[in-house]
């Protein structure tokens, strides 16, 4: 697991529910894991914006923010995009039927849900290096 450089951040993963901060603790990792396998994301950095875990591609540029957080409402969390990039567009086309989605920003879960690691790490991939294909 890797360790948080921002204490802010900790501290939002420490307030969530502990049956949600497991889950977006493992869509952390995934993030970390996902721009390490991919190449031209590089090193991503970890802070907070609109006061959630964001990863930003600041070494390479080479993509959009990615923000995870609890819904504010139920039992779930997400996964969230900018909603001007078509990202979430490009998801639903390639996994309709895989994903939650809300609107044009976010893929949602529930607490329950068993994660389809396999695609949400491709739509990750697609995020962090979303500027290189533009």
């Amino acid at each position: 697991m890797k360790r948080f450089a921002d204490p802010a951040v900790a501290a939002v993963f420490g307030a969530y529910p502990a049956n949600l901060r497991r889950q977006l603790m493992t869509l952390r990792e995934l993030v970390f894991q996902t721009a390490a396998r991919t190449k031209g994301v590089g090193a991503l950095s970890e802070a907070l914006k609109w006061g959630q875990p964001s990863y930003l591609t600041t070494e390479t540029g080479s993509g959009t923010t990615v923000r995870i957080d609890c819904l504010r409402k139920g039992d779930g969390y997400a996964i969230y995009f900018h909603c001007q990039s078509g990202l979430v567009g490009q998801f639903m086309e390639l996994y309709p039927d895989t994903f939650r989605y809300e609107g044009k920003r976010a893929i949602v879960f529930d607490a329950r849900d068993k994660v389809p690691v396999k695609a949400l790490r491709h739509c990750i991939g697609l995020a962090l290096t979303h500027h290189l294909r533009k």
